[in-house]
């Protein structure tokens, strides 16, 4: 999966929108529970797609490339 840079702009900023974790940035969400979306099968829904990009960028370490997108949260 080639992520483009929208989704690493969503990732950085959009907040989960359902579950324990309900706003939440991306981002932010806990490897743990990535983890155990990856081993539930991730949703068919564009979140599920987001959330695949964001467990390959989180077991791999790579958070650091998408935390500079994050936007001031005043501004939203």
């Amino acid at each position: 999966m080639i992520p483009n840079k929208n989704d690493l702009i969503q990732l950085a900023n959009l907040p989960m929108p359902y579950g324990k974790y309900k706003g939440v940035l991306l981002i932010d969400l806990p490897e743990p529970y990535v983890v155990w979306y990856y081993n539930q099968g991730f949703p068919k829904t564009a979140i599920g797609k987001l959330l695949q990009l964001l467990y390959e960028i989180k077991v791999n370490g790579l958070e650091y490339l998408v935390q500079p997108l994050k936007q001031d949260s005043r501004l939203r």
